[in-house]
């Protein structure tokens, strides 16, 4: 970010490479911001957090991607207060492809869960703007609610947003309790989604 220099291949290895720099760029010395190393674990523990959730391979790989793009739409949204449809709408189409393909007989569900989930955040998001007169949650939270129905099924998705609330909430008291203060719902919405596409059973 500093020098502008292009990365080499080597430069570039998850973990190894930021050790092997001691956490600096390898021409300018500039300090290497401690959110790539951090990104980079945590896209590992997602990775075997869905091998060891799953028997099946291919359920494993799939979760993996889903945990990744999850990842991803929870940094994003917590540092732009955004959750992109480049992300958000392939998410959809690849849970409900993902469905067909490992549990073809609950299609329905999953997809009835997609269009559930976008039209209960867009109710609540026009409720919430009829009753404080402004906006209070985006559209691409209904879109990250229908990517949640697409994996994991109308049925599951009362239990998102009661994980993501109270996740919410416990946020809003860790801050120090201003109600006030804006904060991003997609991490909550995520960590609900992941929660309950490697989980299920919490649902009994």
């Amino acid at each position: 970010e500093t020098c502008h220099r292009q990365l080499r291949w080597y430069e570039l290895v998850p973990l190894a490479s930021y050790l092997w720099l001691r956490g600096c760029c390898a021409r300018c010395g500039a300090q290497i911001g401690r959110f790539h190393p951090a990104v980079e674990i945590a896209a590992i523990v997602i990775a075997v957090w869905a091998v060891l959730a799953a028997e099946d391979p291919q359920w494993a790989l799939a979760n993996a991607v889903l945990g990744w793009v999850l990842l991803a739409l929870a940094w994003i949204d917590a540092s732009h207060f955004r959750l992109p449809d480049v992300l958000t709408l392939p998410l959809v189409v690849v849970g409900l492809v993902t469905t067909w393909l490992l549990e073809p007989w609950a299609l329905t569900s999953h997809a009835i869960g997609a269009m559930a989930g976008y039209l209960l955040f867009q109710l609540l998001a026009s409720a919430y703007r009829h009753w404080r007169g402004h906006d209070g949650l985006g559209t691409g939270d209904a879109k990250l609610l229908a990517a949640g129905g697409a994996w994991i099924g109308l049925g599951a998705l009362p239990m998102v947003v009661s994980l993501a609330a109270v996740a919410g909430i416990g946020w809003i008291l860790l801050r120090g309790g201003d109600r006030h203060r804006a904060i991003p719902f997609g991490p909550f919405l995520a960590l609900g989604i992941w929660l309950l596409r490697l989980h299920s059973d919490l649902l009994a």
